[in-house]
């Protein structure tokens, strides 16, 4: 194992790894973010490197395996604006939508079953994909798909019940502010 200083391997080679990560990316404030997670875990992971002379590899390879990471990620949660996906979005009176709150999606799922509570957490909690779901279930991608698509639907009727709640109850949810 090799101990180099932090500092030094950050001051030799930052101004690299932005630009590799700039060139991947073409945005400055993501080239950033990128060379300085590889920095946080050169910090974290690189007392496990043995031979100081494969340094700038190693920072180059994590640098683009985290970059391959967050494609993965954008392209399986993709970001929509709200406003072209809004047909997508269940019906819900803004009056519901203003009055919920974290604890109380959370205690609206703890009554949705088992059965459907399960890949709902995965999948939305966990960030599991539905492949990853079935292998975890033991169930294929059909059955996933399925449980998912009904245990949406048992929680917006749960969150229904849950916004019909006694006045004293939304009295203590802090509504969202308008927009």
């Amino acid at each position: 194992m090799v101990d180099l200083d932090f500092e030094q391997v950050v001051d030799m080679h930052y101004g690299t790894l932005y630009r590799f990560a700039y060139s991947l990316t073409r945005n400055s404030n993501e080239a950033c973010d990128l060379a300085q997670e590889t920095c946080y875990i050169w910090a974290t992971k690189g007392h496990q490197l043995r031979d100081p002379s494969k340094l700038k590899a190693w920072l180059f390879t994590t640098l683009f395996r985290q970059y391959m990471s967050a494609r993965r990620h954008e392209r399986r949660f993709p970001h929509e604006e709200v406003s072209s996906v809004a047909h997508e979005l269940p019906p819900l009176p803004a009056t519901v939508v203003d009055q919920l709150d974290g604890d109380t999606v959370m205690a609206a799922l703890s009554e949705v079953d088992e059965i459907y509570r399960v890949p709902l957490m995965l999948f939305y909690l966990e960030d599991l994909s539905y492949k990853e779901i079935a292998e975890t279930l033991g169930v294929a991608i059909g059955t996933v798909m399925s449980r998912l698509a009904r245990g949406k639907e048992k929680l917006r009727e749960r969150l229904a019940v849950s916004a019909q709640a006694s006045p004293a109850r939304r009295a203590r949810v802090i509504p969202l502010p308008s927009s």
